[in-house]
């Protein structure tokens, strides 16, 4: 069956030839269809139009003078037909090779774009750690800082302490001299300094 739909095909492409030489516009509508089948872009396209085309091109060729105007309209319609079929694929087809192309420049885009928020979100972590570890690093040397400073105080209240405890032992041992001395001359010993004056 196939081999028989080849071999109409194949009468269908000769047979308007046969015709050509008696009537010019076999030959013109015949140059068309070959032209169609000689572009790449358009070999492809369009199969059904054209087979039609040839069909009314060989009606046209095998016409007799009373239905050759008729069948010339026709022939010539099927061929217009044929030739804006297989343009019009062209042109979809590049639409569809745009559109993909499009889409895949979509893609890659929102890839892109994916990838830069996955890098500025690693970033903006490393950035937040940073400065977690900065603020810790600072209240420990805030707390550091702060015993210290209890440590000097304490030392400072502790240094204080002693040097008051010398000079309480200090004044009563000068008061107990002077009394000493005192009684040894007979003399009224004096009054003892009052421990809770300020004064040395």
């Amino acid at each position: 069956m196939r081999i028989l739909s080849i071999g109409l095909v194949a009468l269908l492409l000769v047979a308007p030839f046969a015709h050509a030489a008696d009537n010019p516009d076999v030959l013109r509508l015949s140059q068309r269809l070959q032209a169609l089948d000689a572009d790449p872009a358009t070999a492809s396209m369009a199969a059904y139009e054209r087979l039609q085309a040839r069909q009314a091109v060989q009606v046209l060729g095998e016409a007799n003078s009373s239905r050759r105007p008729a069948a010339l309209k026709v022939a010539q319609a099927r061929v217009e037909t044929a030739e804006i079929a297989a343009q019009v694929a062209v042109v979809q087809r590049e639409v569809d090779r745009l559109d993909r192309e499009r889409s895949e420049l979509l893609v890659e885009a929102s890839r892109r774009d994916a990838a830069r928020a996955r890098q500025e979100a690693e970033r903006l972590r490393i950035q937040a750690q940073i400065q977690a570890e900065e603020a810790v690093r600072l209240r420990e040397q805030a707390d550091a800082d702060a015993a210290a400073r209890a440590d000097a105080e304490g030392a400072l209240d502790s240094v204080a302490s002693g040097q008051a405890a010398k000079l309480r032992a200090a004044r009563k041992r000068a008061a107990d001299l002077a009394r000493q001395e005192a009684e040894l001359m007979g003399e009224t010993p004096p009054a003892p300094a009052e421990s809770g004056s300020g004064k040395p």
